[in-house]
Formats: C-alpha cells, structure tokens, sequence
C-alpha cells in the first residue's frame, strides 16, 4: 500500500528560500532509478516528529533519494564561496539539496539536506553524486560525535540508487539526508560580501542572528555581537574535537558553520596514537589542517568571517577592523580557558591549581614520546589500569601517577565523585578508524550488521560496558600510515 507524503510527519518552512536569490537556486533533486533504504535513524526521525513507519518504505526511499518530493517543501542549493587550503574561490552546494526546514513537535528547527542528489549550477566539473563508502562514512562519525556529545550535523538516512558512479573505478551511488541547525557557513558571508550588495549582508545577517542568536537581536551593534558569538561556539567546539583526539581534516570556510556544529565528514579520523602533527587527509600534504592546528585554523576562518562583516561593524572601515581584532584577540583566552576546563575534568579534577598546565603538559608529552594511545591512555586512568597502558614501563609515568594523585588527594570532593567526573569526560570508546573501515567493507558487501553494532556502541560512548572492551583494541601494525579521503 502506498502512503501518502503527508502522513509522513514534514512540518517544512523555507526561511532561507525567502533570502534575496543572491544566495540560492531553486531546483529539484534529480531522480534515481531504485531508491532503496540502507540505514534509517529512527530515533532522529522521531525526535524531529517524523512518522517512522510511513517513512521506512519504498515512499521513504524515494524521497531520501529526491524523487519524490515532499509537501511543503522548496529545494534549493545554496550558493557560498571559500578559502580551500588558503585559496578563495566560489563554491555552492555543487551535489547537494536543502529540501526546507522541519519544524518539529518542540518548536525547533533543522534543515533537511539531501547529500549527492546530482547536479546544480554549482557543480563546476563535478557529478553531483556520492558514493556509498563515504555516505555510510558520514553518517557513522556524525552520530559518533553526537553521542559524545558534540555539536555536530546528524544523519538521518542513506539510501543506495540503484546506479553507479564512476570514481577511480565503478562505485555504488548513494544518497545522505543530512540534519542541521542550518547550513549557513563563513564561506556564505564570503559570498555575500564578494558578490552581494551591502544590503544583501546586511539581510544575511539579520537571518542569521535572528535564526541563531535571536538574543542579540536588540544589541547595539548586533553584528559585533554576532562575530563575537560565533568566536565563542567555535571556540568551544574545536576545543570538544581537541578533547577527544577528533581531526577534521578539510577546515575549509566552507566547513565551518556560524551555528557552530561540526559539518562536512570527508577525510575526518580520530587519532590513535598521540601526536600533534597526526594528519590523515591524503590532500593535506603541509599539515595544514593537522591536529594540533586546528585552533590556529579556526582563528584564522573566524578572521576570514570578521572580514565580511566588516561593512556592517561600522561606517568607518579602520574602526571597524579594530573593532573585529579585538574580538578575534579574544579567541586563544577561550579556547585555552576551555581546554584546560576539559582536560582537567578528563583528570578527575574539580578546581583549579596553578601546576594543572604543566601537570597536564607532561601526561601529553610521554604520550607522545612512548607512542601511547589517547583515548585508551585516558581510559585506563578513568578505570584505573594503568598498567593497561605502554606508559606504565617508564620511570617518568610512575613519578607522574604520584604528583596526579596527590593533587586529586587536595580537592574537596570525594575519590568516587573524580572517577564519575573522568566517566563522564573520557570516552571509553570512539570510532576507531579500523572499526570504521570494517564496517564500511562488509556494508559494500551487503552485510549491514557490523555498521549496526557499531552505530550501537558508539550511541553511548561512555558507557563503559562490557561489550565496548572490544571496541578499545588497536589496529593491527601497518607499514603505511592511514589515510582518509574527501569522498568525491
């Protein structure tokens, strides 16, 4: 039995279809031959009020893929540009469809995007299709990171299309709802600035605010307000990837949200063994988007940012840079403030103390000197194993073990109240990216079982159970290093 498209729970708006045409163009996703339906996040399809048992059918499927198109939606494909690795160029969402914004139950709202839903007139030399590896990719990371509790664009399905693309060889086509507070980027200021009037700027902006920072709304300068709240959400997201050993690995403009989410899971991974240099995008020759770089990265796009808004921060142009300096100088205090809140409750450690940075400091640094792994270092001390770690052989960490307990032993709290802090703070599992990669193959293979349960385990990532212990194991050793690819 066929079910009508309105009983599949769409609530759409189209706000962002009611922007100047500067930022858009309207069109329809391009139909598939055989939709059919590989992953289905329900609990997301039911949080954003959709009907699950409506949607979990060949009707679902057609619309995951973009040949049927819901009511009340408008689809479009955004326009917006970019510095990728340094350069600016023109961008826009080249294989990608916002079908609209769903309203849910709670009043919320998220765009729903359809991710490799063929061409647009940004598609530059491209296809407009994506295949199914980097789709199933996605949306394996995407959900790892909201299960750490990070702000991130969700996924709520990939469908196979019954096609093939071509790629180094004949891959299959798939298609990735993607869910997110929006997808307003730096790189659509970018645009804004580069090839909309003033005017234009000025309403982009006001949509964004009044979407995202409707608290500033009254402000006297509320654009100075904006970049500084923007400032703050990146601040504390790259900080939460930092915290967790997260690579983002393409921090182009274009990448970076103004809502403040994670977006884009090209040739993200999670670091294994600690080094700040640990780059895996197989494009990023220079480590210019290396672990450790990523806060100097995220200042440096905050700052691509202020430069659009510039005409908007005041009439008179060096007043207005001062006025975007002064907020952007205020970026490293955060992040650092931020950091060393994160790493000192990933210790246990509810104050502060003037030797928490060199305490801190010198765990990362015999990480680094004895190859240890990150979140299994933290792990064991969270479960206190550290003989479950390559640190314990070493002089240097037991003398380390003293001064770490020592200093637990002169806070308040109790030793119970430290470990469910350090619980609460250290994941005991992350998508490690040979569990990754074990998935995806068996997926490529029609067995969809392995990505299942780890999707499972990877929903509660601080769990501690039994059944993650598996999970924790390293890859096996590998004379070439792992590398990630974009997913084109």
């Amino acid at each position: 039995m066929t079910k009508d498209i309105n009983e599949t729970g769409w609530n759409f708006d189209n706000s962002y279809a009611r922007l100047p045409q500067t930022f858009f163009t309207s069109q329809n996703p391009t139909p598939v031959r055989a939709p059919k339906i590989t992953v289905f996040n329900k609990t997301l399809a039911a949080t954003l009020g959709l009907n699950i048992t409506a949607l979990d059918s060949q009707d679902g499927a057609a619309i995951f893929a973009g040949s049927k198109i819901p009511d009340g939606a408008s689809p479009l494909a955004q326009a917006y540009a970019g510095h990728q690795f340094g350069h600016f160029t023109m961008l826009g969402d080249g294989r990608a469809v916002l079908l609209g914004e769903q309203i849910t139950p709670q009043g919320e709202r998220f765009d729903i995007q359809l991710k490799g839903s063929g061409r647009t007139p940004y598609s530059r030399g491209g296809d407009g299709r994506a295949a199914l590896g980097p789709m199933l990719r996605e949306y394996i990371i995407s959900e790892a990171m909201h299960g750490l509790g990070i702000p991130t664009t969700r996924s709520l399905a990939v469908v196979t299309t019954g096609e093939e693309i071509a790629r180094e060889s004949y891959l299959p086509g798939a298609i990735l709802t993607r869910v997110a507070a929006s997808h307003l980027r730096v790189g659509t200021f970018q645009y804004a600035a580069r090839w909309g009037t003033k005017e234009e700027l000025r309403e982009l902006a006001d949509y964004a605010i009044k979407r995202h920072y409707p608290e500033i709304q009254e402000d006297e300068n509320r654009y100075l307000a904006f970049l500084e709240e923007v400032i703050k959400r990146q601040a504390m997201l790259i900080t939460k990837w930092q915290l967790v050993g997260f690579i983002h690995g393409v921090m182009n403009t274009d990448n970076m949200t103004i809502s403040g989410e994670t977006i884009d899971y090209g040739p993200c991974a999670f670091m294994d063994t600690f080094d700040p240099a640990t780059v895996f995008s197989s494009i990023d020759r220079e480590g210019r988007y290396a672990y450790g770089n990523q806060p100097n990265i995220g200042v440096w796009n905050l700052a691509r940012l202020a430069e659009a808004l510039l005409p908007l921060l005041h009439d008179d142009q060096e007043e207005a840079v001062t006025l975007a300096q002064d907020k952007l100088s205020d970026f490293a205090q955060l992040f650092e403030t931020n950091w060393l809140e994160g790493m000192r409750a990933k210790l246990g450690l509810f104050n502060e103390e003037e030797q928490d940075k060199p305490l801190i400091k010198d765990l990362l640094d015999l990480m680094k000197m004895h190859g240890a792994d990150y979140t299994n270092t933290f792990r064991a001390l969270t479960i206190n194993k550290p003989e479950e770690t390559i640190l314990q052989e070493t002089t240097e960490f037991t003398e380390w073990l003293e001064r770490w307990n020592a200093r637990r032993g002169r806070q308040e709290e109790s030793k119970e109240a430290s470990i469910e802090l350090m619980r609460n703070s250290n994941p005991s599992v992350i998508p490690r990216n040979h569990r990754v990669e074990e998935a995806l193959e068996a997926a490529n293979n029609g067995d969809y079982s392995v990505l299942e349960k780890l999707l499972e385990i990877l929903s509660n990532p601080y769990a501690y159970s039994p059944e993650q212990i598996h999970y924790t194991s390293l890859p096996e050793p590998s004379p070439r290093p792992y590398r990630t690819f974009c997913g084109t």
